[in-house]
């Protein structure tokens, strides 16, 4: 069953907007961690995202753990190499880096990771990740030794996106990275958007409602937020009810 794939694809049918939660195990001690998914809870998140580009600690089994047993909530593995798995998660966005051109990001992590994954039961999520520039290096670019895609380049985006949805990814991710200056532009999403009919989720640099609420406006289907909630908690209520208010007729 792809319950994850079909909520996803779901929200986008019926022109609603989700919104997942991004938790970064080296960013959260238990305490934290626990409260974060407490709010998510309040502010019914959709999805919890766990992972990051580097992960340093041990603390990735630990986050999914206690997000199984204290919340409702799909979690939802965001993994920077084949080491990022935990099979007690619901699923797995099964990224390869098609803005790219280091093949161990397109194919090479994801040979090591299938025999561990086909063994699992997590709902794997063909993802085509795309990394934009938003103003500097991210942990992301650095650790794939990848070029982002300019800021203002929105026909490159919409075409890597496209090239996606045909080799049968069936999610793309834009995203400008972890501690990211500025957001994704809205004519990149739309131009994305005009061009894909997959779901679409977008991240990075979102540290308001009003951010969030330009990208769904450009065509985002899902809104992923983690740096900013980390520095200011109490953004998970509002950029909740942003996303979840939103109504297409108001374009």
């Amino acid at each position: 069953m792809n319950k994850v794939l079909s909520r996803i694809q779901a929200f986008k049918n019926e022109q609603k907007k989700a919104f997942a939660l991004l938790i970064d195990p080296d960013n959260v001690d238990e305490l934290q961690c626990i409260e974060l998914i407490h709010l998510a809870e309040s502010a019914q998140v959709d999805f919890l995202f766990v992972g990051g580009s580097l992960i340093t600690g041990n603390n990735l089994s630990r986050v999914v753990e206690i997000a199984k047993s204290i919340s409702q909530i799909p979690v939802v593995l965001f993994p920077g190499s084949s080491l990022h798995i935990d099979t007690e998660a619901d699923a797995i966005l099964f990224l390869s880096l098609i803005s790219g051109r280091n093949p161990d990001f397109l194919i090479g992590q994801h040979i090591l990771a299938a025999p561990i994954l086909k063994r699992s039961r997590l709902e794997i999520l063909p993802t085509g990740y795309m990394l934009v520039d938003t103003g500097k290096q991210t942990t992301a670019s650095f650790m794939s030794g990848t070029t982002p895609i300019p800021y203002d380049k929105p026909a490159v985006a919409a075409c890597i996106a496209m090239a996606g949805e045909m080799l049968g990814l069936q999610l793309i991710y834009l995203d400008g990275g972890s501690g990211a200056e500025k957001p994704i532009s809205p004519q990149m999403i739309q131009a994305v958007r005009k061009s894909v009919d997959t779901p679409i989720l977008v991240g990075g640099g979102i540290n308001s409602a009003e951010k969030a609420l330009q990208a769904v406006r450009a065509g985002a289907d899902v809104i992923v937020v983690g740096n900013a909630i980390e520095k200011d908690p109490s953004l998970v209520l509002e950029i909740a009810q942003s996303v979840k208010n939103f109504v297409p007729s108001l374009l």
